[in-house]
């Protein structure tokens, strides 16, 4: 009779704690229930601009860090870090700056170029799925 008593069972139940517990392991485990298609629509409509979007960015922005070094490179004393006298840097800086303009300036092109390419890969898949959403 005393084993039993020393036996107990004890349980907390908290529903906030719970719900915490199901939503972590919601982001961790895998997809259950299959994409519907308007999400994998969007999901590919997104997907096109992202990559140009990225490519674009980057070529604007190291376009704009060249040009600025170029104009710094023409309106100030750095030109003599490089051994370079005043006309010589000015000369070598406004030709680095125009190369940092050339390459800034083809960032909207590329973005272009680039999403052009991804619609038209993307294309039947997209069309695919907006005839079975009409539907």
């Amino acid at each position: 009779m005393n084993n039993q008593e020393n036996q107990t069972f004890e349980y907390t139940y908290c529903a906030k704690e719970r719900e915490e517990i199901k939503a972590i392991r919601q982001k961790y485990a895998a997809q259950e229930q299959p994409e519907d298609k308007l999400t994998a629509l969007r999901r590919l409509d997104a997907q096109v601009t992202e990559k140009a979007t990225v490519v674009s960015l980057v070529l604007g922005i190291l376009g704009a860090l060249i040009m600025g070094s170029g104009m710094s490179l023409a309106m100030t004393d750095i030109g003599e870090v490089f051994g370079l006298n005043a006309a010589p840097a000015m000369l070598v800086g406004i030709g680095v700056g125009v190369v940092g303009m050339v390459m800034a300036g083809m960032a909207y092109p590329a973005y272009n170029r680039m999403v052009k390419k991804q619609r038209e890969k993307i294309a039947p898949e997209i069309l695919r799925l907006t005839d079975e959403l009409l539907q």
